[in-house]
């Protein structure tokens, strides 16, 4: 009998799998401590004490908000306030696209995702009918609210998307999506000064 062991019961015994977790729960657990302790403004005053860090503090930030329920809409305005449009619409893009990288990798680490199936048939537009791999699918979902970044994002870990695909289309819609969001709070403000 113990020879009919599937592949699945030999890869979850192997010590490699249990440091993966281990290391995940870590990240984890520090995401939600900084998340509980997330402060705008304290991160504000950091940045400009110590400007010529603020891009790599900014960009870690942001790959951080990617493990947590925390949008990062208000580090984008921070940055926006800070460096200006172009600047923020870059920056937001690359963060986001860490933060992407970083729910890829946990939806690599999970094996099952049942619900994913009946949430992709109610998608508008036949986005369900196309494949998790098709470039489509992943620009477009990501940017219907109520689908999540996120979400596609895991999904597309769980389902093996190819990481060369997953990362242009994560970058295509990442920069339309913050040029939008940057561009339309920017006039915002130009209109209450």
């Amino acid at each position: 009998m113990g020879n009919n062991t599937t592949h699945e019961e030999n890869s979850r015994r192997k010590p490699g799998n249990y440091i993966h977790y281990i290391l995940f729960a870590l990240v984890l657990v520090a995401a939600f401590i900084f998340a509980l302790h997330f402060n705008v403004s304290q991160l504000k005053d950091f940045l400009q004490k110590y400007e010529q860090f603020g891009v790599a503090i900014v960009l870690l930030v942001y790959a951080i908000l990617g493990v947590t329920p925390i949008p990062s809409e208000p580090v984008t305005l921070l940055v926006l306030a800070w460096k200006g449009p172009v600047a923020a619409i870059l920056l937001a893009t690359v963060g986001n696209t860490l933060a992407a990288i970083v729910e890829f990798h946990i939806g690599s680490g999970v094996d099952d995702l049942t619900d994913f199936e009946k949430k992709k048939e109610k998608l508008p537009f036949h986005l369900g009918k196309l494949p998790i791999n098709s470039p489509a699918f992943l620009i477009l979902a990501r940017m219907l609210p109520g689908f999540g970044s996120k979400f596609v994002s895991i999904v597309s870990g769980v389902y093996k998307v190819p990481l060369s695909t997953y990362l242009w289309t994560t970058v295509v819609s990442n920069l339309i999506g913050e040029t939008i969001f940057v561009l339309s709070s920017y006039g915002l403000i130009g209109l209450l000064r």
